[in-house]
C-alpha cells in the first residue's frame, strides 16, 4: 500500500501529510494479521474488549499510546457498535483520549488549564507531544471515570456524548489543544 494509491482512493491530495500515515498504518494492519481476518482476530480476544485492545496495542505502533490505547480501545467499541463483535467487558474501557473531550470539559468548566497553558492553546498553538498533552489526557480520562461511574454510564458511552457535543458550532469555534501526534 502505497501512499498515492490511497490518496487517489479516498479522493484525498497525493501530498496530504496524513496519507502516508494512512498507508503505513494499512501495511502494518496487513503485517499484524498475517494469514488471519479480523474476525479471526475478534475470535482470539475470547469476548474481551480489553484482550482486543491489547492484542492492537502491543501489535501495532500507531496503536501503541501507552497510557490511553485510544486507538485500540474505539477499534473495539466500533467493531461491537457495527455488529461485528460482541465484548463482555466494553465498560470496563476508558474514554478515547485525544484532544476533543478534553476540549469539551474545558469549555464546560470541568477542566481548568493553567494560565500560560490556556494562553497557549487560545493562541492556536500547538503543543509539543510529551508532559502537557499526556496531563491534558488523563485529566479528561480521571474526569470522565468519575462523571460515568455518578451518571451510570460506562466511560466509553460517555465519550461518545462529549464528542458528539464536541461537534456543536460553540464548542468548535473555540480552539482546543493541538499536538501533532499519530495517536489521534
Amino acid at each position: 500500500m502505497r501512499a498515492d494509491g490511497l490518496a487517489d482512493t479516498l479522493g484525498q491530495r497525493r501530498d496530504h501529510e496524513l496519507m502516508a500515515l494512512y498507508a503505513q498504518a494499512l501495511r502494518e494492519l496487513g503485517t499484524f494479521l498475517g494469514a488471519r481476518d479480523v474476525l479471526a482476530l475478534i475470535s482470539d480476544a475470547r469476548g474481551s474488549a480489553e484482550v482486543f485492545a491489547t492484542m492492537l496495542a502491543s501489535g501495532m505502533t500507531l496503536f501503541r499510546d501507552r497510557g490511553f490505547y485510544k486507538r485500540a480501545q474505539i477499534a473495539a467499541a466500533d467493531l461491537a457498535l457495527a455488529g461485528v463483535a460482541s465484548f463482555g467487558d466494553l465498560h470496563r474501557l476508558t474514554i478515547f483520549a485525544d484532544n476533543l473531550v478534553p476540549h469539551v470539559l474545558r469549555c464546560d468548566g470541568v477542566l481548568r488549564y493553567d494560565e500560560r497553558l490556556a494562553a497557549h492553546i487560545d493562541a492556536g498553538l500547538a503543543l509539543r507531544p510529551g508532559e502537557q498533552e499526556r496531563e491534558i489526557r488523563a485529566c479528561a480520562v480521571h474526569a470522565c471515570e468519575l462523571i460515568a461511574r455518578r451518571s451510570g454510564v460506562a466511560p466509553y458511552e460517555l465519550d461518545n456524548w462529549l464528542w458528539n457535543r464536541g461537534q456543536e458550532p460553540a464548542i468548535k469555534a473555540m480552539p482546543r489543544h493541538r499536538c501533532r501526534t499519530v495517536y489521534y
